[in-house]
């Protein structure tokens, strides 16, 4: 009889042939890639070495876009403080008070309110009132008219004769007192002495005793004929003693 030897397979086929027979049990198996290819025909040290490089490798890359995001962040704030005092600088000249106008004049109406100027208007002075006008001077008082004198003989004989019972003389004194004054001036009121000045009825001399009668001596017979009884009484007792003097003398 002959002795069966079994002789051993190497580490490396015992894990390909166990690697290929899970593939056969599960999933087809994706192709694998150019690094895991090259990492499969290296040992466990050499796929440790490859591990490792890879990591530095992506820190070099994960340093690299730090610093270039650094230099970007700092070109752009070198960039905005260059630029900062250009767009600053016009704020300092900016007129406020016109763009405060502005801003209130360019408001829309609300209901139909208009906005309010910003600038208020003084209150206006009220006219002045009209000066008032002068009063219209009174029309001056017409002039009283001037009497006119009125010869009336038969006027100033009837007078006359009424008069003569207010000095106690009977009616028959009329008789001598008509005759004196028809001698002196025929009983007119104007009667005028050219030579003497006597004057009115009575004949007066001067005329101007007669005021003490009235005012209106000169064209009133009565008033002319009141002062002559009152003489005649005074200086003669009646119209007959007078008339005797008169016959004796010429005047009375």
């Amino acid at each position: 009889m002959t002795d069966f030897k079994v002789h051993p397979r190497p580490e490396g086929d015992s894990r390909t042939s166990r690697a290929a027979s899970s593939r056969h049990r599960a999933e087809p198996a994706k192709p694998a890639s150019a690094l895991s290819r090259f990492t499969a025909g290296l040992g466990s040290t050499g796929r440790r070495a490859a591990l490792v490089a890879t990591a530095c490798a992506v820190l070099v890359g994960v340093g690299a876009s730090g610093q270039a995001a650094d230099t970007a962040n700092h070109s752009a704030s070198d960039a905005s403080s260059t630029a900062a005092p250009s767009t600053a600088a016009p704020l300092t000249h900016l007129d406020f008070e016109r763009v405060r106008v502005t801003s209130q004049e360019a408001l829309p109406s609300v209901a139909g309110v208009a906005p309010q100027s910003a600038k208020v208007k003084p209150a206006e002075a009220p006219a002045p009132a009209p000066a008032p006008e002068p009063a219209p001077a009174p029309a001056p008082a017409p002039e009283p008219a001037k009497p006119v004198a009125v010869d009336d003989p038969a006027g100033a004989q009837a007078y006359a004769a009424a008069q003569l019972g207010s000095y106690g003389w009977a009616p028959s004194e009329m008789q001598c007192l008509l005759k004196l004054w028809t001698k002196e001036s025929d009983w007119k009121t104007t009667a005028t002495n050219a030579s003497s000045g006597a004057y009115g009825v009575v004949q007066s001399l001067p005329a101007e005793k007669m005021a003490s009668a009235g005012a209106d001596y000169r064209t009133n017979y009565r008033t002319q004929i009141n002062w002559g009884l009152n003489y005649v009484k005074q200086r003669y007792g009646s119209p007959c003693g007078a008339l005797n003097f008169h016959y004796a003398n010429n005047w009375y």
